[in-house]
């Protein structure tokens, strides 16, 4: 397939063009063809295609993902930030496959802020965990949980082992949780969140902070999850579960 030269219209235009269609009537549904193909495709040089896929990223119409390629936008999953509901939830309420992958977890005195939001004394110790929320093989969020100690030592192995905080929580006794902050910002990534989002350090994230309490309003939880912005959306429903 060939462009019109001279019509008028910029040629990396025209193939944005082409290339949103196709998006469009599904004849790409997942993984554009890479530059030089796409170049042989409209008889252009790679730069005029890099434009015209920079130009259908702009658009939500793909994500660029670095040393993958470029794919095309899935359907944006909604984080419902509901009193009872974790992030767990919202996957299952959308029947999407995820998993939360233990990346490191110690025992460290966490800063002022940090044990003010679990209401502990400052100084005082906590499980600190460092995971990667992962939907359906990709990255979507980086995430940094604390818990108080005692009350939760060794449960970094329960949620290594289920692979979801809701479901290693029962083990210690917590069978009711309610969200008692939310707090989101739009951020720039650091370099190391960029890579292991796959995604350009230039590409802000969602950084949303969580404070969850168990059933007498005791704080167990204070987390900090950095979003894929172009993966996730965030619907308020604070009176629901």
């Amino acid at each position: 397939m060939k462009v019109e030269r001279g019509s008028g219209v910029a040629l990396w235009r025209q193939i944005e063009q082409t290339l949103a269609a196709d998006i469009a009537s599904k004849a790409i549904a997942e993984r554009l063809p890479n530059e030089i193909e796409l170049a042989g495709r409209f008889n252009v040089n790679r730069h005029t295609i890099r434009r015209a896929v920079q130009a259908l990223e702009a658009r939500g119409l793909v994500r660029i993902e670095q040393g993958r390629g470029t794919f095309v936008q899935e359907d944006l999953i909604d984080y419902r930030l509901g009193r009872k509901s974790r992030f767990s939830h919202s996957l299952d309420h959308q029947q999407r496959q995820g998993i939360s992958q233990i990346q490191s977890s110690a025992t460290t005195i966490p800063r002022d802020e940090v044990c003010e939001l679990l209401a502990i004394p400052a100084g005082t110790a906590v499980l600190q965990i460092d995971a990667l929320d992962v939907v359906e093989t990709r990255v979507i969020g980086v995430c940094t949980q604390y818990f108080p100690l005692p009350r939760f030592a060794g449960l970094d192995a329960h949620y290594a082992a289920t692979g979801r905080i809701a479901d290693a929580l029962p083990a210690f006794g917590i069978t009711e949780v309610n969200r008692k902050l939310s707090r989101v910002t739009a951020r720039m990534p650091r370099p190391q969140t960029a890579q292991l989002l796959a995604q350009p350090k230039t590409q802000p994230i969602l950084y949303v902070e969580n404070v969850y309490v168990d059933a007498a309003g005791v704080p167990i939880e204070y987390g900090i999850t950095r979003f894929a912005a172009d993966a996730v959306q965030l619907l308020i429903e604070p009176e629901t579960a």
